[in-house]
């Protein structure tokens, strides 16, 4: 929403001060809405309807970003500890991925970079947490990641 709000300020060439003016809602409340202090969610249909005219938009764009479901905990998770990994790991893990994916022949060595990656970026770099390296080992070598049990 927060973004919503301010993108359409900036299309549309104006100030928070002139939409307040224009649709009749108070500055703070614009305000407190376009740097995300008030959840659009929780206004007044009035004040969304308001808003909306003045920015020629419907009342469904101005809203639809705060009813949408936020991303659960684990994948949370998952995008911070499988993403902006030290360069050499993210590497292993997106070509361990795409073996997977494609059924490599290889999958044995590149099971086998990860893992030295991993360790790597745990104990010598310190690039990454011991939590962090659990999950990644869990979830590829140990896992679901891991098809052959050979490992």
């Amino acid at each position: 929403m927060i973004m919503e709000i301010n993108k359409l300020l900036q299309e549309k060439g104006l100030t928070k001060y002139r939409l307040s003016v224009l649709s009749g809602v108070p500055h703070a409340t614009l305000s407190e809405l376009c740097n995300g202090k008030t959840n659009i969610g929780k206004c007044s249909v009035e004040t969304i309807y308001k808003l909306a005219k003045a920015l020629g938009v419907s009342m469904e764009t101005l809203v639809e970003d705060a009813f949408k479901p936020q991303p659960s905990i684990e994948e949370l998770r998952e995008k911070s500890y499988e993403y902006g990994l030290p360069e050499y790991l993210q590497s292993d893990l997106d070509a361990f991925k795409e073996g997977l994916k494609n059924g490599s022949s290889l999958i044995d060595c590149l099971w086998g970079e990860l893992y030295g990656s991993i360790n790597m970026a745990e104990i010598s770099d310190g690039a990454i947490t011991p939590e962090h390296a659990d999950y990644l080992r869990q979830k590829y070598l140990w896992g679901g990641g891991n098809t052959d049990g050979a490992h």
